[in-house]
């Protein structure tokens, strides 16, 4: 494959949207097993499921939009769009869940009031826990997570297709790029995190280089082979 101006585009969107996945991640709220038994706040499972869940869903939205047209804005929107619905939606029924099956409140212990709503966060944790459910400020966070996730898995997705123009081995190579850059920031979060209140959301520059780099080297890799494909 000859690399021109185009192919360094197509490997520059591929970066961009690396960086979009690995820095959303931090936005989504995860607890893990703690917030599956309501000891913590967030879905009560890991951060690379989670992730890939709303992703994938981004990817299958961004793919049917690109069906009908190649216009890059409308394929990162409704890619965007595609995954912030999926994490929105889990987010709901989670709380319907802690609410109305466990019986907890959503409440935080990571801060005195939710930054969101200004509402006191101590009188509902539960003693013995470090909060519940997914509070406001958690649920706007994981909505901007998924919109920066969706997009930047749906930017990969649209380069590749430049570049190959077949959707299987598209999506294929852009779910990989797009789970390495979530593990990535899996690995820097180390467990759970609430959202962009949180204090671990401090560690996004380290998952920015991280991700970039991977990003960088994968994107190269994924042209070489898909275009020689």
């Amino acid at each position: 494959m000859i690399f021109d101006a185009n192919t360094a585009l197509y490997i520059i969107e591929i970066v961009i949207g690396g960086l979009f996945v690995g820095v959303g991640v931090h936005f989504v709220p995860v607890g893990g097993a703690p917030a599956a038994m309501a000891q913590a706040t967030g879905v009560g499972t890991g951060t690379v499921q989670l992730a890939a869940g709303s992703g994938l869903t981004g990817l299958l939205s961004a793919g049917m939009m690109m069906s009908v047209t190649d216009n890059i804005l409308l394929v990162v929107a409704s890619g965007a769009v595609g995954a912030m619905i999926m994490i929105d939606a889990t987010m709901v029924v989670g709380n319907w869940s802690y609410i109305y099956g466990v019986g907890v409140p959503p409440a935080s212990a990571k801060v005195d009031y939710d930054p969101i709503t200004k509402n006191p966060q101590p009188p509902y944790v539960s003693q013995g826990t470090v909060g519940h459910g997914i509070p406001t400020v958690c649920y706007v966070s994981g909505t901007i997570g998924g919109l920066l996730g969706g997009a930047g898995g749906s930017l990969i997705y649209y380069a590749l297709m430049n570049i190959n123009h077949n959707p299987g081995l598209s999506g294929m190579f852009a779910i990989g790029i797009f789970v390495v850059n979530a593990v990535l920031a899996s690995y820097n979060i180390q467990g759970t995190i609430e959202g962009f209140h949180d204090p671990k959301f401090k560690r996004v520059p380290r998952a920015f280089q991280a991700c970039l780099v991977a990003s960088l080297v994968i994107g190269i890799i994924a042209v070489l082979i898909t275009g020689g494909a």
